[in-house]
């Protein structure tokens, strides 16, 4: 059969366009998945632009997330049927028509949610939950610093925190972001700016910073770990300050960056007792044992439906990709099929 696929060589947004392929069926193990929705992902940024230490160096078709609905199936599968509905993850590839994945990859879509809802889901909930719990240890009335508050990892990761009991507080790049967060039922919510870290011990008051989640880094990472309590952990999982508008990086500014990242000494760790940890969500996909846990205790939860706030259509990707280069989304970004 036929699909049509985003593809390109790293390092030029300009360099993305549509090209048609062969898709053979499906291997044993595999699905064949007539993808319906994608969801966009800031690490997508980077892969395209050369940034992301993962990108294929050859051309690629990016992608980390999908939903959509089963097609075909291989001779091995017994789960799953043409027409089931599910939602599922890639290491790369999700900017397409049509998929083939290993099985354990795809995971049914909740009756009562749509495929924009499921697009918006995989990464962001097992970015969220892995950081709080798996590494942020997170205990029962803990307190928590999130950043990108407003974004697709920032919504779920609040909402799963307030099923612990936890004291959240909200950071965002734009005073139009604000009600949301709070409407989200973030405790308080911040704008980050030059004072940030004055406002972020008014909003902590008397309370010890237990948690920090920070996908942006530089000077704000680095506040927030001063203000961390023993035992505090901060979790990185991405590098927003390195984003930039346009479609090729700007090198000597990204280079600046990357010489002027703040610098955490190992040994002051051990007396001041705190813990900085990061890791990629491609961990999770090589160990799709643990994604299946976490997304057991995740159902149970019974979280509401992600937020999905921009939609764009399959012909307009490099554009939805340029808007979120702005910062300006609120939820996540999706794009239909």
């Amino acid at each position: 059969m036929k699909r049509t696929s985003y593809f390109l060589r790293a390092g030029n947004i300009k360099n993305l366009q549509p090209i048609e392929q062969d898709l053979p069926d499906p291997a044993e193990q595999e699905v064949t998945v007539a993808i319906k929705t994608i969801g966009l992902n800031y690490a997508d940024i980077f892969a395209i632009t050369g940034l992301y230490s993962a990108t294929p160096k050859e051309a690629f078709t990016p992608g980390l997330e999908y939903a959509g609905e089963i097609l075909k199936v291989g001779k091995g599968v017994t789960r799953w049927k043409p027409g089931d509905k599910v939602m599922g993850v890639t290491r790369f590839g999700a900017y397409t028509t049509h998929l083939n994945i290993d099985q354990r990859y795809v995971t049914p879509i909740p009756p009562s949610w749509d495929f924009d809802q499921g697009a918006a889901y995989l990464v962001q909930v097992l970015t969220a939950y892995y950081a709080l719990f798996n590494l942020g240890n997170l205990q029962e009335g803990q307190n928590v610093l999130i950043h990108s508050a407003a974004g697709g990892v920032g919504i779920l990761a609040n909402r799963i925190a307030k099923k612990k009991g936890a004291f959240t507080i909200g950071t965002v790049g734009s005073p139009a972001k604000v009600d949301f967060c709070k409407e989200e039922g973030y405790d308080r919510v911040i704008v980050r700016g030059k004072d940030f870290k004055e406002k972020l011990v008014e909003a902590l008051g008397d309370r010890p910073l237990n948690l920090i989640l920070d996908p942006i880094g530089g000077k704000i990472l680095k506040a927030g770990y001063d203000l961390l309590t023993p035992q505090g952990r901060l979790v990185v999982y991405g590098s927003a300050r390195y984003g930039f508008r346009g479609n090729r990086p700007p090198i000597r500014s990204l280079v600046w960056k990357f010489l002027t990242r703040p610098k955490i000494d190992p040994q002051a760790m051990t007396s001041d007792n705190k813990s900085v940890m990061g890791f990629n969500l491609i961990y999770l996909f090589e160990h799709a044992d643990i994604m299946h846990q976490i997304l057991a205790d995740l159902e149970r939860m019974e979280l509401k439906p992600p937020h999905v706030g921009h939609t764009y259509s399959f012909d307009q990707l490099p554009e939805a990709i340029r808007f979120f280069q702005k910062g300006e989304n609120v939820g996540k970004i999706v794009v239909r099929v």
